[in-house]
């Protein structure tokens, strides 16, 4: 289920489901044209795939967001590329947001002395991969500062 932090997951599984139920034309391909008199029997069976696959596609994204998101989108979202472009556009802001308190937790990150030193450092290396996988790439040479910032006098002094 689709929630304010995890979309970039969210619509990888929702992909390889709907990638593995073979529904996923509509995702990749657009629309064909409108069918003529002149449409063939494969023009025809291309274009009852895709507004199967785009019908499916939609009832699926719909099924796996929230009802009251769901309250929030507009009927006019028939397509079901447009429908997910629509929820990715609302979800960037929510991305930013997380790149904001991820960075806050990794600057602002005290070790206290309790606990595992290795723990502590792992968890700070874990924010910074949170970090790159949002597209902000944190040098190991500053996560090294960072750390050695983090950590009491009495510890990086005792060499």
């Amino acid at each position: 289920m689709l929630n304010g932090s995890n979309f970039k997951s969210w619509k990888e599984n929702l992909e390889i489901v709907l990638g593995v139920m073979d529904l996923d034309l509509a995702l990749r391909k657009d629309s064909p044209p409108a069918l003529i008199d002149k449409s063939t029997s494969e023009q025809k069976s291309e274009k009852e795939r895709w507004e199967k696959s785009n019908r499916m596609c939609v009832m699926i994204m719909k099924k796996s967001i929230p009802e009251a998101f769901r309250g929030t989108m507009s009927e006019t979202l028939t397509k079901a590329k447009e429908f997910l472009e629509h929820i990715e556009k609302r979800f960037v802001m929510n991305e930013k947001a997380e790149i904001g308190m991820l960075l806050t937790n990794l600057i602002s990150k005290r070790y206290t002395g309790k606990g595992n030193i290795r723990e502590y450092i792992m968890e700070m290396s874990h924010l910074a991969s949170k970090l790159k996988a949002l597209k902000l790439d944190i040098s190991e040479d500053l996560l090294v500062h960072l750390v050695l910032i983090s950590l009491p006098n009495s510890l990086v002094n005792s060499k």
